[in-house]
């Protein structure tokens, strides 16, 4: 459980004072601060809504010009799976600070379709037919895929959100160091500079500003940070001057679906593993403002997790999952509005429909968004290790849980070719640390404190004390771990 901070009225954050009574996910804030909070989650999660496209689409060899349309819908469907996870209708929805997009987990999958695919303009086409099965399966299994949520107690949960934290600092560290790695200043001490400052920036704001401004560090942060990268001649504007003003992702613009079964197998192993991760995340997401992800909740938000990414095909979008990276931005800032979020969303969708906006978000260089990252990320991280300090981890049982199941996410982080022998689609699952944590901190929560009579009976000895418990070393008696 993180640490509770104190409770805010509405009229604190800008509310109207009818909001008083209102929980802090349910509250509005003033236009003003929404849209900028709402451009905040746009800008931090940009980067990870347009590279799945972009790799795909190159993959598949279109154009610049079909490149920018993928791009584009991959912004307006990403913001439509928003709206259905923030604002919610019937029971879908999880109705959290909850930002959905497009995918990582399946692009891999994705480029070994468009490998096999006879014909390269079929190879679209196929994929999003093998979406639109996957996402309505996914649709129809998320009450009982929710269920698994009573076995995410706290030592499960924090181990989960630390692998989050842990598992997408890397990605921030590759951004920090330059927008290519096959280019020769890849890592120069340029880009580590714009990176730094960014940083420093950011850090700046958030111990020497207040109030709202203290909010939008980040924000600020990579405004500042693109300015910065001026004179370094790192900032891009030709996507701004090329790009159009208004354009709309025709619906099937590449060709009707197609249905192949072994496409179809691929993307429902990705969506399994994008279910478990978005579960990890609302679960995270829920302890950061204070409204547990409970069944009901977790299954709704599923709900939207897979009827989003059922109908993002439809406007030429990929799969759509939670944005972990904007948990993070929820734990940073404490502004914990869904409107907030949903906001952004209508950001998203404006930008999908109109490329020299979206152009915007996309001048800004990696090296910025790097040191940004550190802060977001670094904050999912510390927020998993808040929820493990209440995790018991005075009982041995749950210490094998936490460092076993943090050194099972951790391998493919630290050796990214260690499953490189398994089947194709094993390594979608084993190649994603969250998935196989979870699933091994899970498993090891069963066997360690729900199977035999005397679970969680033995006390972790101190380290620096072989046999010493530390509950005698400090005269104190703690309660079992649930």
């Amino acid at each position: 459980m993180v640490v509770k901070p104190q409770v805010r009225h509405a009229d604190d954050a800008g509310s109207a004072p009818e909001d008083r009574t209102k929980h802090p996910v349910d509250e509005t804030l003033p236009p003003l601060k929404m849209f900028t909070s709402g451009l905040q989650h746009v800008a931090a999660m940009y980067a990870g809504v347009v590279a799945p496209p972009l790799i795909v689409g190159a993959a598949v060899g279109l154009s610049g010009t079909e490149l920018t349309f993928l791009t584009g819908a991959s912004l307006f469907t990403a913001g439509l799976a928003t709206f259905l996870q923030t604002l919610g209708v019937w029971k879908i929805g999880a109705k959290l600070p909850f930002v959905n997009g497009v995918t990582f987990a399946g692009v891999a999958p994705m480029i070994a379709i468009v490998n096999t695919t006879e014909n390269k303009a079929d190879a679209l086409p196929v994929i999003f037919g093998a979406i639109i099965v996957a996402g309505l399966l996914g649709f129809l299994a998320a009450p009982w895929f929710s269920r698994l949520v009573r076995f995410f107690p706290p030592v499960v949960t924090g181990t989960v959100i630390t692998l989050i934290g842990i598992s997408l600092l890397p990605v921030a560290f590759g951004w920090a160091q330059g927008p290519d790695p096959k280019a020769a200043e890849y890592g120069s001490g340029k880009f580590l500079a714009l990176a730094a400052i960014t940083l420093a920036v950011v850090l700046l704001l958030r111990r020497f500003t207040k109030g709202f401004l203290k909010q939008i560090a980040v924000l600020v942060g990579l405004v500042l940070g693109t300015l910065i990268a001026i004179p370094f001649g790192v900032t891009d504007f030709t996507p701004v001057t090329e790009a159009d003003v208004v354009g709309f992702p025709t619906p099937f613009h590449f060709g009707a679906p197609q249905f192949a079964l072994a496409a179809i197998i691929s993307m429902c192993v990705v969506m399994l593993v994008s279910m478990t991760e978005s579960t990890a995340d609302m679960l995270a997401l829920g302890e950061i403002v204070e409204r547990p992800a409970d069944e009901k909740t977790i299954a709704a938000g599923l709900r939207a997790d897979t009827l989003g990414s059922a109908l993002s095909p439809l406007f030429n979008g990929f799969m759509c999952s939670a944005f972990a990276q904007n948990v993070g931005l929820v734990a940073m800032t404490r502004i914990r509005s869904r409107f907030v979020v949903a906001c952004g969303g209508g950001i998203l969708v404006l930008m999908g429909l109109s490329p020299v906006a979206a152009s915007l978000i996309s001048v800004v260089p990696r090296p910025v968004l790097g040191g940004a990252g550190v802060v977001l990320f670094g904050s999912v991280a510390a927020s998993g290790i808040q929820t493990l300090v209440k995790a018991g981890l005075e009982k041995d049982n749950n210490v094998l849980i936490v460092a076993v199941s943090l050194a099972v996410g951790i391998i493919p982080i630290t050796k990214p070719d260690f499953y490189h022998a398994f089947p194709e689609t094993a390594q979608i699952i084993l190649d994603s640390g969250i998935s196989t944590g979870c699933v091994a901190a899970v498993l090891l929560n069963v066997v360690f404190n729900h199977f035999g009579a005397r679970r969680n009976d033995d006390e972790v000895t101190a380290p620096m004390e072989p046999g010493e418990e530390i509950s005698e070393a400090r005269g104190v008696k703690t309660a079992h771990a649930h």
